[in-house]
C-alpha cells in the first residue's frame, strides 16, 4: 500500500530534483522571491520551510545539514544570519504562494513564491 506517499516526479530523475530544489530555494533565500510554476512552487515552499526551520536552531550541526541540502553557502549564510532570526516567533508559514495565471507557450500554471514579511529584509541584505 502506499497511502500518504508524496510522489513529487514531473518528469525529472531524482539528482535533477534534488538540484532543482536546491537551486530555486538558494535564489528564494537570495531574492525574497521566485516566479515558477504551481507544481514546482509547492514543493520548493515544503523544502524551503524545512531549511527555515533548520536555520532557526542555528548550531554548527543544522548549518552542515542546510549546505549539504542546499550546496550554495552564500545562501545558508543569508539564512542563518537574517533570515531564519526575523521569523523566531512565528511557527511555520514563512512563504506564500500567488497564483498569475497560466503561461502562453504551453498552459502551465505561474505562480510567485515569496517570503512572509521576510521578503524585504533579502532584499535589503542583497
Amino acid at each position: 500500500m502506499r497511502h500518504r506517499v508524496d510522489t513529487f516526479k514531473i518528469g525529472r530523475s531524482s539528482a535533477h530534483r534534488r538540484s532543482m530544489l536546491a537551486n530555486m530555494v538558494s535564489s528564494l533565500f537570495l531574492h525574497g522571491e521566485i516566479r515558477t510554476t504551481l507544481v514546482k512552487a509547492k514543493q520548493a515552499r515544503r523544502f524551503a520551510e524545512r531549511m527555515i526551520t533548520l536555520g532557526k536552531k542555528g548550531d554548527l550541526h543544522r548549518r552542515r545539514l542546510a549546505v549539504a541540502r542546499l550546496r550554495d553557502k552564500d545562501a545558508v549564510k543569508l539564512l542563518f544570519d537574517e533570515i531564519a532570526p526575523s521569523y523566531a516567533g512565528r511557527n511555520g508559514g514563512y512563504t506564500r504562494i500567488y497564483k498569475l495565471g497560466t503561461r502562453i507557450g504551453d498552459g502551465a500554471e505561474m505562480c510567485i513564491l515569496q517570503l512572509v514579511e521576510g521578503a524585504a529584509k533579502a532584499e535589503e541584505a542583497k
